[in-house]
């Protein structure tokens, strides 16, 4: 169903249909393309491996942000196309030993930095970003997650580059202002947007646009605080909003749906709500942000002029 909750779901799927400690395959040696499993402590056991690899499977390598560390391990980057495109992307990072192939299970991945060169000014700016990077859970620690929102796309006007920091088994490394391309999103798609309150500027970054379908979907973002030097990236805001939503479909008179409720925030700091789509075609989802005592801070009441576009 193309409501799944992104790769989220996805991962466990694969965790439901990986060999367990009963499967006979994995007992007898099954084999990995590309990995060898030895008795290694810091390396994932067949079957751990053997969820990493399938899951792997289902995301696409980005080579820009491969990177050495000492000439013993590998670090590599996914994401669910293999690039980047403007707004929200999750990135996900593994290191495996060089010697083996095999998934180390723990490593940290930090100081995620993404870096746009504006030319013609000759100015610099980041972007929202996740937190430090994490594992899901004990069964994947060899896989740790965490997000990017290009608030702009690669174009004449500037370039993005990406840096890291990779810790393995206590060496260091990493990868400095790789450049990476951005693309931009479909013709009349807007996934993230800023707002200002007070003297403050916020960017509302949209998770799931491509995983709606016509009924009710849970619709998430992210809203996250402009540092005050606009060369580090942008944490997520720890002040607490409101956003009501209300859709609308411009080509089709401005008609809207009910049974909409408004994204409030969650433990993991980001914001869900519902949101009902009631036919295929072009959605404009207006936005009205409060704050924790419901006063506007952004967007009007009707037809706010802050908004996301989103086509199903």
């Amino acid at each position: 169903m193309k409501k799944v909750k992104g790769l989220f779901l996805v991962l466990v799927v694969v965790a439901l249909t990986a060999c367990n400690s009963n499967d006979d395959g994995v007992q007898a040696g099954i084999e990995i393309p590309g990995i060898t499993i030895t008795d290694d402590i810091d390396c994932c056991s067949a079957e751990e491996a053997l969820q990493v690899y399938r899951f792997l499977q289902t995301l696409k390598i980005v080579p820009e942000l491969q990177t050495e560390v000492d000439g013993k391990y590998n670090v590599f980057a996914y994401t669910k196309t293999g690039d980047f495109h403007n707004g929200y992307n999750e990135v996900f990072f593994v290191a495996t030993k060089k010697a083996t192939g095999n998934y180390i299970k723990n490593f940290e991945i930090s100081g995620l930095t993404p870096l746009m060169h504006m030319v013609k000014m000759d100015m610099y700016h980041s972007t929202p970003v996740g937190p430090e990077t994490e594992s899901f859970n004990d069964n994947y620690l060899a896989v740790q997650r965490t997000w990017v929102s290009f608030v702009m796309n690669t174009s004449d006007a500037g370039s993005w580059s990406l840096s890291y920091n990779a810790l393995i088994l206590g060496t260091k490394g990493g990868i400095d202002k790789r450049e990476i391309v951005v693309n931009a999103l479909p013709d009349g798609q807007a996934w993230v947007k800023s707002f200002k309150a007070g003297n403050d500027t916020y960017y509302l970054s949209l998770v799931n646009p491509s995983d709606f379908e016509t009924g009710t979907n849970e619709i998430q973002a992210y809203i996250s605080k402009k540092s005050a030097k606009a060369t580090d990236p942008y944490q997520v805001a720890t002040e607490t909003f409101i956003v009501d939503i209300d859709p609308r479909m411009p080509d089709m008179g401005n008609h809207t749906s009910p049974n909409n409720t408004p994204l409030v925030k969650q433990e993991d700091g980001s914001y869900k709500g519902t949101i009902n789509l009631t036919m295929t075609g072009l959605w404009r989802i207006h936005l009205t942000v409060k704050d924790e005592q419901g006063n506007v801070v952004a967007g009007d009441s009707e037809l706010s002029s802050l908004y996301w576009d989103v086509t199903i």
